[in-house]
């Protein structure tokens, strides 16, 4: 005879997808327990997860590679900004504060 107790079970869910889940599960018929008890059986049955997973490949220096293509791309401008001479490398804190107090005591004049 089976056996037709259920264990309880608490996962937490992003709100956002759990929303657009939502109804499109209650148009199926489904219930978000049939859906976890469904995926559940598939992985006892399958011996392995039922969807692809795939791994994000990260570049050699670690970043995933949309965002190594953003820092290289605002590096190479600002690079280019400071060999343009549009823009003032400073070697301190003091004296990127002492050039602007001067630029604005120039302003004033």
């Amino acid at each position: 005879m089976a056996n037709t107790r259920s264990s309880g079970m608490h996962i937490r869910v992003n709100p956002d997808i759990k929303a657009k889940a939502e109804p499109i599960l209650a148009a199926i018929g489904l219930s978000f327990s049939d859906v976890f008890n469904l995926t559940l059986k598939q992985i006892c049955l399958q011996r392995k997860i039922p969807f692809e997973l795939t791994a994000v490949q990260l570049t050699e220096n670690g970043y995933p590679p949309e965002l190594e293509a953003k820092l290289l791309a605002e590096s190479n401008r600002l690079h280019s900004a400071v060999a343009d001479s549009s823009v003032k490398p400073y070697r301190s804190t003091k004296e990127m504060f002492a050039m602007w107090d001067k630029e604005d005591a120039e302003a004033v004049d």
